[in-house]
């Protein structure tokens, strides 16, 4: 039965590890052809640690809770049959036989500054973004392992795998790349969907360090009885690689139009796009900051990679305040909108630190006046993310040809009214809010329909989301024209 229920489940159960980069939950749902029904059994945080001059993911806690939070929903909810990973992209982890080299480092860690210049005299970055789609950024892949040369670990590694596909490895023995997470690192052809070896031998990466490429949605096995019997499991279940990356994942359960629909999923980061069958290359989308991810079927999620919630979380964490982020929005809306925009996108903004003295710094540069108080730079966060999530989707209508008639927001910044409200305000096009466990949502329906419980294309699946949950909306409020023309004065 579903945690919490005293009802048979009437459909097929499923589980999703849906680890984000600040907490990871267990999540079990059930689907029975018509709609889907989810519940929260496990949740944890992932905190990365610094340790010898590089911030580290700790890997080893998240598949200690992540495991602990399976073992307790399999308990509570007999019966499930499958069990997928997401997280998110990039990060990598070096392997020699059954074993890490080390925890894989943290995108946000400053080691691949040194190496970005050393990889463009090998490779420029418009060929680098017209070989992979993938618009050259310091978190992708192949700067962490350029990065990871010198300190001689490339050499000592047999594998590299994935975040998720880690996880995988450890509960199944397979070693896989799935593809949506593999799209990520800037390594992967946007033509074949496979690694390209002319790449990885520019950059004198080995090209037998990655697995497989897999599809979303591929069946790996049951989980090894030895690690059933080590985490407590009463009988084994399946594992699925499903849509791996969590934007791939939450685009199928974001219930979009067939044009004119964005698709903003907000959670640390905020990923801007649309969904299409073919990658948008050339110069214009290059020169437009577009990144081309793969999508459930090989569709490809034609995006804009910006800021998401990580500004404000990291000044919450500061002020030692997380739980008090429901009073301070609460007082932010009655605040009113005359705080400074501030460019979101500024690179000092991307590292952990003092959030508000960078902020205060930014306007002080820009001849803008500091919010002042805990209120005022709480709304002027929201404010600067939402002119910037809303000038990403006009940016992306204008280069697909297709003007946004509405923009949905689905995870954690979905759950955020007055983001929401002021993105509706900035972009001046409704803007439909949820469902918040996007992610979560869609990697059970691609095990759902793996396991044949469901049928059908991505389009399919998300009407089963749309049958289940309503999104709520978020209109244009009067003042929208003001808010924009008055945001882009701020961040000139």
């Amino acid at each position: 039965m579903l945690a919490g229920s005293s009802m048979a489940p009437r459909g097929d159960l499923f589980a999703a590890i849906d680890l984000g980069a600040t907490s990871g939950r267990v999540i079990v749902g059930e689907v029975d052809g018509e709609r889907i029904t989810a519940t929260e059994c496990s949740r944890f945080e992932n905190r990365p640690v610094r340790v010898g001059g590089l911030l580290q993911w700790d890997v080893l806690s998240l598949w200690a809770d992540a495991t602990a939070g399976l073992a307790r929903a399999a308990a509570e909810n007999p019966g499930i049959r499958s069990v997928a990973v997401d997280t998110w992209g990039v990060d990598v982890a070096l392997t020699r036989g059954e074993r890490l080299l080390g925890n894989p480092v943290h995108y946000r860690d400053t080691r691949t500054d040194a190496v970005i210049e050393q990889v463009h005299a090998l490779v420029p970055p418009e060929e680098l973004f017209s070989r992979a789609g993938v618009q050259p950024a310091s978190i992708n892949t192949i700067y962490q392992l350029v990065a990871e040369q010198s300190g001689g670990l490339i050499d000592a590694a047999d594998g590299a795998l994935l975040m998720p596909d880690v996880f995988s490895y450890w509960f199944t023995g397979e070693r896989i790349a799935e593809r949506t997470m593999a799209s990520t690192t800037g390594l992967l052809s946007a033509e074949t969907g496979d690694w390209d070896r002319g790449l990885l031998e520019k950059v004198s990466i080995p090209a037998d360090l990655f697995a497989r490429v897999v599809p979303a949605g591929t069946r790996l096995g049951p989980i090894r009885d030895d690690v059933a019997a080590d985490i407590g499991l009463a009988s084994s279940i399946d594992v699925v690689a499903t849509a791996a990356h969590d934007t791939a994942a939450a685009a199928v359960a974001t219930p979009l139009p067939s044009r004119g629909g964005v698709f903003v999923s907000c959670g640390t980061w905020g990923l801007i796009g649309v969904e299409r069958d073919r990658p948008l290359l050339g110069a214009a989308a290059f020169a437009a900051g577009v990144t081309n991810e793969r999508g459930l079927d090989d569709r490809y999620l034609v995006m804009r990679n910006g800021m998401g919630l990580w500004i404000l979380s990291e000044t919450l964490r500061g002020w030692d305040a997380t739980d008090e982020l429901t009073e301070l929005l609460a007082r932010a809306t009655a605040l009113g909108d005359a705080v400074p925009v501030f460019d979101v996108e500024d690179p000092r903004f991307q590292i952990p630190g003092d959030m508000p003295a960078r902020i205060a710094a930014w306007c002080e540069e820009h001849g803008v006046a500091p919010p002042q108080g805990r209120v005022a730079i709480v709304r002027s966060i929201i404010e600067s993310l939402a002119h910037a999530l809303a000038a990403s989707a006009h940016e992306i209508g204008r280069l697909t040809d297709e003007p946004v008639t509405q923009i949905n927001i689905v995870g954690g910044g979905s759950r955020n009214e007055l983001l929401c409200a002021r993105v509706a305000d900035h972009a001046g096009v409704p803007v439909y809010a949820g469902p918040n466990e996007a992610t979560a949502l869609g990697s059970l329906l691609v095990q759902a329909r793996t396991a044949g419980t469901v049928n059908g294309t991505v389009d399919d699946l998300r009407a089963i989301v749309t049958r289940t949950i309503a999104p709520r909306q978020h209109l244009p409020g009067a003042r929208h024209d003001d808010a924009r023309s008055r945001a882009e004065r701020s961040a000139r």
